[in-house]
């Protein structure tokens, strides 16, 4: 019998895997293995009998909800581009079955954590310019519009502030949103549109055995913002750099653009606002998605995550409240009225 952690792996799945690796049952094991924040299910498929002879792929569980004619679309867009993702073996996208080339379990983030940025993060900035360079029609990508960041910054007042925080709709009113939303909106739009991941963050990105940088989770990937994925990458939701470090990144990847032939027409402190501004549409975002994945979702360890998505939206709104003005008076509500709840509940810490 197949060997898996009991009723993790349905029988359908299981009965597939066989049949698409062309292997006799009794040869394979399946383990379940860590996912992400997505209703998606992870297997590790070990084929072989003997120890020193064995290989291992992941069989991927994926609801209809999940994108999976984009992840079949988008990971041949990728590969065909030079951009390292995971190998397709099988697929059945109705079915929400994959079988993919196995990455490891070593995420950008844990190399993050042994201080070895200098090896990784040039690679990273790399694949954002052959990203960047991907023919748009090519693509065939949804675009970034203002209908879907809206949506998106939506989510804040919805699962946020109503639904964790509790605040009532009057108390939400006087935020002044709207103004927000606009603003950021029109920043987003403002910037040269290429190919964004749209989560390019420490968790979608796996440093291989061979040295090389893996992309992973890419299915909801759009025509947008140039800066969108640098902020991911550089104002990353699991870990934070110091402000002078975020920026030495971000020149580098400034002067990048000029050496992969990409002009923007804008000069560094014009990139950085759009950077900023951009990361303050995607934290908002975040701080709505985090709570929803908590009250929604039963995903509670995204709270702890919390207070980082905060302190980026607080350091953005204190660097620009004077300089923009449609930023000011959200930047005083969210000091004065928003963190003072915060500050209440059990998840957040002061670290």
């Amino acid at each position: 019998m197949m060997t898996t952690a009991v009723g993790q792996a349905p029988e359908a799945l299981l009965a597939w895997i066989a049949v698409a690796t062309q292997l006799d049952r009794s040869a394979l094991s399946v383990t379940l293995v860590a996912g992400d924040a997505s209703p998606r299910r992870y297997f590790r498929v070990q084929t072989g009998a003997a120890e020193n002879n064995t290989s291992s792929i992941i069989a991927v569980l994926s609801p209809p909800s999940e994108k999976n004619q984009a992840f079949l679309s988008i990971r041949e867009l990728f590969e065909a581009n030079g951009i390292i993702v995971p190998r397709l073996v099988g697929a059945d996208p109705d079915k929400g079955f994959f079988l993919l080339e196995d990455f490891g379990d070593t995420l950008l983030l844990e190399a993050l954590r042994q201080d070895q940025a200098s090896r990784w993060y040039p690679q990273a900035l790399d694949i954002l310019a052959q990203q960047r360079l991907i023919d748009r029609g090519e693509a065939r990508l949804p675009p970034y519009d203002e209908a879907l960041l809206v949506q998106e910054m939506d989510l804040f007042p919805e699962w946020f502030l109503r639904g964790l925080l509790e605040l009532s709709d009057s108390e939400m009113t006087q935020a002044g949103l709207d103004a927000v939303w606009a603003r950021l909106v029109s920043n987003a739009r403002a910037q040269p549109q290429v190919v964004v991941h749209r989560d390019f963050h420490s968790r979608n990105l796996m440093c291989l055995a061979d040295g090389a940088l893996g992309v992973i989770d890419f299915q909801d990937a759009v025509i947008g913002p140039i800066t969108y994925d640098l902020v991911s990458l550089l104002k990353d939701c699991y870990f934070v750099w110091p402000r002078d470090t975020q920026l030495a990144w971000l020149r580098s990847a400034y002067d990048g653009l000029a050496a992969h032939h990409f002009a923007t027409g804008a000069s560094f402190a014009d990139f950085v606002g759009w950077f900023d501004l951009m990361g303050l549409q995607r934290h908002i975002k975040v701080l709505g998605i985090f709570a929803r994945l908590f009250l929604r979702d039963e995903k509670p360890q995204y709270l702890d995550d919390l207070p980082t998505v905060l302190a980026y939206v607080l350091a953005t709104l204190n660097l620009y409240r004077d300089t923009e003005p449609a930023l000011a008076h959200f930047a005083d509500w969210f000091e004065t009225e928003l963190m003072p709840k915060a500050l209440t509940q059990s998840w957040f810490t002061a670290e």
